[in-house]
């Protein structure tokens, strides 16, 4: 089993530093301006041969009100009481300050056992410190350093008996020599195995659109903050998701502006966190304002995740409280005119706040991620493709000799990709691609979904540079 660790301290002592050390990578956004993180970010990580899933928390700001800052207090106290053990961190720098006495009594409190670490002993500087954080009550403190990755084999020492793992359970070399046999026949199978592997689902658009209502809507939890101020969400966070069977890794993501509009680091972080979310997934969900459907920035991101390659579903949101006729009108006329690339993106209107039409929403996620997988076999696909020949031949090359088309195969899927064999691929129009793939869209049922098309050069394979079109 895995061991469940929550990471926990005031805000900028080094918990999302930590957090990217243990994870082996940079997934939390790190800045110098405290409180950057705000949901509790979890992610697999390892030491040694201990499994474990980490969670990154908001830092401790007191509040007894409704503010965002007590709401992301409730965050950090729902990552308490599912972890396993805490990991207490304090700044060995800055000595023992009074938000830390504070919150290591709530944690003492939740009675989970808890590892202190003076994170930031990168000298001898820091020993007074280290000696003063005995008043916290926590136990013997570790000096540690998350950013350059000192300590950890202590730190090591302090999980391992919490490890849930039995001697039995323990990975024998042989099987980890097995899984990487299993893995690589898992790559040869792929096609066949696709729909087992849970589908990377993200959440996009711009800022205060209802991105993380959705999200929780979808959860059926209050999983995300959410609150009537703009750019609440800063980080990327996923979470592993089922429906109706179907396993999802489904990623919140921070609000995106016009670049022109960003001028603060901290923004430019979180819009990088952004974009690479949903060009790492596999469907991408673009949320938009029924009152504002389609604007210059939506389709800025629509245009991006087809660019992309990714498969791509809009949510209108808010439609319990919009204009229906005015904002249908409009989102209609946009798609046609100013996002051409992909015919027949599937759009869904939606009440995130209410939870109207959220089955509607995921069974279009399915069936845009079906036809984003879809693989056609040569023989169809050359009949097609010979009777579209027929219908209307390719036109005259510059030798006044008519192109021929030889055949088609398909390349790849996710999203589909296509070869065409051409005796002379750069005389072919950009009109006669645009018709064959709008077509191969029409008969195969390939609507909404980015397409890749190669013209190549039969015969010598090292012929002049491919002519590549994408649409």
């Amino acid at each position: 089993m895995t061991l469940k660790v929550a990471i926990v301290g005031r805000p900028n002592v080094g918990k999302s530093t930590l957090f990217n050390r243990l994870a082996g990578r940079k997934i939390a956004i790190v800045h110098d301006q405290p409180g950057v993180t705000r949901d509790r970010k979890e992610a697999d990580a390892k030491l040694r041969d201990i499994n474990m899933k980490i969670i990154d928390t908001a830092g401790f700001e007191y509040s007894k009100d409704d503010s965002l800052e007590k709401r992301m207090w409730l965050q950090t106290e729902r990552a308490i009481k599912e972890a396993d053990v805490c990991l207490f961190l304090f700044d060995a720098r800055d000595g023992i300050q009074p938000y830390d006495e504070f919150f290591a009594n709530l944690v003492r409190q939740s009675g989970k056992p808890v590892v202190l670490l003076a994170n930031k002993c990168e000298g001898k500087l820091q020993e007074d410190s280290i000696h003063e954080a005995y008043k916290l009550g926590l136990g013997e403190p570790i000096p540690f350093s998350a950013e350059h990755g000192l300590g950890l084999l202590d730190l090591y020492d302090m999980l391992k008996p919490h490890d849930k793992r039995t001697k039995d359970e323990e990975i024998s070399e042989k099987e980890i020599q097995d899984e990487d046999i299993f893995s690589t026949e898992k790559v040869l199978a792929e096609d066949e195995k696709i729909k087992s592997r849970p589908i990377q689902l993200a959440i996009v658009g711009r800022p205060n659109v209802g991105k993380s209502t959705l999200m929780n809507a979808l959860l059926k939890d209050e999983r995300m903050l959410t609150g009537p101020e703009a750019g609440v969400t800063r980080d990327a966070i996923s979470v592993d998701w089922e429906w109706k069977g179907r396993k999802i890794k489904l990623v919140d993501t921070a609000g995106l502006r016009r670049h022109s509009k960003i001028e603060d680091s901290l923004e430019k972080m979180s819009a990088a966190s952004t974009k690479h979310a949903a060009f790492m997934a596999q469907v991408v969900v673009l949320v938009l304002d029924a009152d504002a459907v389609l604007d210059k920035q939506d389709l800025t991101i629509a245009r991006q995740v087809i660019d992309e390659g990714r498969a791509l579903v809009i949510a209108v949101n808010k439609w319990d409280i919009a204009n229906r006729q005015e904002a249908l009108q409009r989102l209609n006329d946009k798609l046609q005119t100013s996002l051409t690339q992909v015919e027949g993106v599937p759009t869904v209107t939606i009440s995130a706040l209410k939870g109207e039409n959220l089955d509607k929403l995921m069974s279009a996620v399915f069936k845009v991620y079906d036809r984003w997988n879809t693989r056609i076999p040569t023989a169809p696909l050359n009949k097609w493709f010979a009777d579209m020949i027929d219908n209307y031949p390719p036109p005259l090359g510059k030798n006044k000799r008519r192109i021929k088309l030889r055949y088609i195969t398909q390349a790849k899927t996710r999203p589909p990709a296509f070869y065409i064999f051409s005796s002379n691929p750069e005389g072919l129009p950009d009109a006669y691609l645009r018709y064959l793939m709008n077509n191969l869209r029409k008969t195969f049922n390939l609507g909404g979904i980015p397409l890749r098309v190669t013209v190549r050069k039969t015969g010598n394979p090292y012929a002049e540079k491919d002519k590549y079109h994408s649409k």
